[in-house]
């Protein structure tokens, strides 16, 4: 259980979000040491030769940990792997699989989504770059007015009975932590109901507002109703929270960049290719009488 809000997720289109999960990879990929002039011929498989840019290749598609191994390390283990995957599609086109209907189709299936990847990631490659995602931080982040946080414990209890009887307590004298320690059920019980800094918006609006009506100090008068129960909120400290630093926002900040690009791009290709809707028989809709948007 948690008082703090989930985080917004911008841009949540279905299809954006599915091929934009692939594009980091593909567009901030680091490129493999480049394969010597001439570009040999590295092993055959019947007669099908792998070249040693097939290699690297293969390469770009590892983890980015293992990528930066030597390639005279990661190269032999590589070609192993490619000859056993070639000799398997061999012998695969020897069985005549690639002639059944359900295989073709998957293929089909397969190399469209190449080609989106593809004609995605050449569409956004010049759109986020280090100088658009610094740009960003600059304009919404960096320029954001410094915003007030607050430090406070609480105690959480499931009944306004409980929560008047732990308030008590407090203005008898008692130890607001030790009394949290001993009464809450909420985040934080174990460290006096500590809570930590937080801004308003992270906090559901109930408990935000009497937090953030206190000053460094001071114990809410009467208990706070929210969705998670009875409160009794302490606060320890106020103060301004200057802007993240970019190196610690600059991921999140590409992330965003790159799901808004690609929702953008597919617009655009939707809007240039010519779409007819049909019902799920085949047969055409029936006209509405209303104008098609």
């Amino acid at each position: 259980m948690t008082l703090r809000r989930p985080p917004a997720f911008l841009l949540r289109a279905g299809l954006a979000l599915a091929l934009a999960a692939g594009l980091p990879g593909l567009v901030l990929a680091q490129p493999t040491p480049a394969t010597p002039p001439g570009d040999p011929v590295v092993a055959r498989v019947d007669g099908e030769p792998i070249l040693l840019s097939d290699l690297a290749a293969a390469a770009r598609d590892l983890p980015e940990e293992v990528r930066g191994a030597p390639p005279q390390m990661l190269y032999p283990l590589l070609l192993d792997q490619m000859i056993a995957g070639r000799a398997v599609t061999a012998a695969a086109r020897r069985a005549g699989l690639d002639r059944e209907e359900e295989v073709r189709a998957r293929i089909r299936r397969a190399e469209e989504q190449e080609l989106q990847q593809a004609w995605l990631s050449r569409e956004i490659a010049t759109r986020v770059t280090d100088e658009t995602v610094r740009a960003r931080y600059d304009r919404e982040v960096a320029s954001r007015p410094a915003e007030e946080e607050v430090r406070a414990r609480h105690i959480l209890v499931p009944t306004e009975t409980e929560a008047r009887a732990a308030l008590a307590e407090i203005r008898g004298g008692a130890d607001f932590m030790a009394v949290a320690q001993r009464r809450s059920t909420g985040p934080g019980s174990r460290e006096g109901g500590d809570l930590g800094f937080f801004r308003r918006g992270d906090m559901v609006p109930e408990f935000a507002e009497a937090a953030f009506a206190l000053q460094a100090g001071q114990v809410s008068e009467n208990p706070v109703r929210s969705p998670f129960g009875w409160h009794v909120i302490k606060v320890e400290e106020r103060r301004r929270a200057a802007a993240p630093p970019f190196e610690e926002v600059s991921q999140a900040i590409r992330q965003q960049l790159l799901e808004a690009e690609v929702q953008a791009a597919v617009e655009r290709a939707r809007t240039a290719a010519r779409v007819e809707r049909f019902n799920l028989d085949g047969s055409a809709p029936r006209p509405t009488g209303r104008a098609q948007p």
